[in-house]
């Protein structure tokens, strides 16, 4: 299962959304998820939907990728799908008992669904297609305002970096551990929930151990390299914003622009 997660891969290519700047990739991120949640028609949320599915296919990233980054908390929008089913006013539809099925709880379920799914698949595009050191350099020039407040910005962007570029080899660690120990004879799938919970022992307490001393060993690397903090540091790759990241700006005003438009002259569903 741990095969599956994709989250905080970096998946290298040369299509449009790699070439741009990391800075306007994470701006970006951060308004069309405002989009997401600001969609309350089907109208607006089919614009959100399809500005989605464009990005999904000019990222040069296959598909199948963000369908593992989606696989990973299928169960979580199932759950919270069927819940909004029923938290729903109006006359129902289906009644059992004191759970009743609303037109009003359909068109909830559905918006809720949506979006969570909108919401994965633009979040894993920043991962795929950004490297941790751009991400890192990116969130240090966003943050780079609060330096006047004495907040060391370059440490707390490399940390958020490290630990999210950390999550891909920790799965594949527990993987490895996993197999290890069922080549041992360990059983970790049979059994109720009880004895699930604790046949994982002779899996977590080797993923800390191992965790521990990646953490050592980065340090020690990092120490080795003189590695200061942020202060006085040159950068190899400058980021710059060109032509082709105003378009995206441009591009993503107009979807802000059609959505705001949409909520106006269209009735809201939910």
């Amino acid at each position: 299962m741990t095969r599956d997660i994709a989250l905080g891969q970096f998946i290298p290519g040369k299509g449009i959304i790699h070439r741009m700047d990391a800075r306007v990739k994470i701006l970006l991120l951060i308004t069309y998820i405002v989009l997401i949640f600001c969609a309350f028609n089907f109208v607006s949320l089919g614009i959100v939907t399809a500005s989605v599915i464009a990005i999904i296919l000019i990222s040069d990233i296959p598909v199948k990728m963000y369908l593992k980054s989606l696989k990973v908390i299928i169960v979580i929008i199932l759950i919270t799908s069927i819940l909004n089913i029923f938290y729903g006013s109006g006359d129902p539809l289906v009644q059992f008992g004191i759970f009743k099925i609303t037109l009003e709880g359909i068109y909830r379920a559905i918006f809720v669904t949506v979006r969570i799914i909108c919401l994965i698949f633009i979040s894993s595009c920043l991962t795929f297609t950004t490297s941790p050191t751009d991400l890192t350099d990116a969130i240090e020039r966003l943050m780079k305002p609060l330096k006047i407040f004495h907040i060391k910005v370059h440490e707390i962007a490399m940390m958020m970096t490290i630990a999210l570029r950390f999550v891909p080899t920790l799965l594949e660690e527990t993987d490895k551990i996993m197999s290890a120990q069922k080549a041992r004879g360990a059983d970790m799938e049979s059994g109720g929930m009880i004895k699930k919970i604790k046949a994982m022992t002779p899996v977590l307490i080797p993923l800390f151990v191992s965790a521990f001393r990646r953490a050592y060993e980065l340090a020690v690397a990092m120490e080795c390299r003189c590695y200061q903090g942020g202060d006085g540091r040159t950068r190899m790759k400058v980021l710059k914003i060109n032509k082709l990241d105003v378009a995206c700006i441009l591009v993503t005003v107009l979807f802000l622009v059609g959505v705001i438009l949409c909520n106006i002259f269209f009735a809201a569903k939910i």
